[in-house]
């Protein structure tokens, strides 16, 4: 007799599911490309009293750097220190082993800063949200 298989709704996927769907991603992805030598970096703009006011946020998968996040708060936008957080997330990936790098921003945040420092847009989503654009851009590093 065959086994029945159904698919069902996880409430809350970090628990078993999560493990589970990314161990055997992981896994597979290994056999395929290879250990892909997994880093993350984290670099932050802190204040004399220690409170984070800007940071990036990123991983390197085989030679590549992917940023995940970068904020800088709204008082200190305009003065370098996206430039100088985005300039030690790249130094310290080239350091790690990465040649690339490749992000995602929406057209309401910072596509043009990244255009500015050496990003090219490959990609993009139409209406994403709604009357705005997602776009994916790369870069040599």
């Amino acid at each position: 007799m065959d086994k029945v298989y159904k698919v069902q709704y996880v409430e809350k996927p970090e628990e078993a599911a999560w493990g589970a769907i990314g161990g055997g991603l992981h896994a597979y992805n290994i056999n395929q490309a290879g250990e892909n030598h997994f880093q993350r970096l984290c670099y932050v703009l802190q204040s004399e009293d220690q409170d984070i006011l800007g940071g990036v946020l990123g991983e390197i998968h085989w030679d590549w750097l992917y940023i995940d996040l970068m904020w800088v708060s709204e008082e200190l936008r305009g003065k370098g220190y996206g430039q100088q957080l985005l300039s030690a997330i790249e130094e310290g990936a080239r350091k790690r082993g990465a040649r690339k790098a490749h992000l995602d921003t929406f057209s309401f945040q910072a596509p043009g800063f990244y255009i500015r420092n050496g990003y090219r847009i490959f990609g993009q989503l139409e209406d994403y949200p709604t009357g705005q654009q997602r776009y994916f851009l790369t870069k040599q590093l």
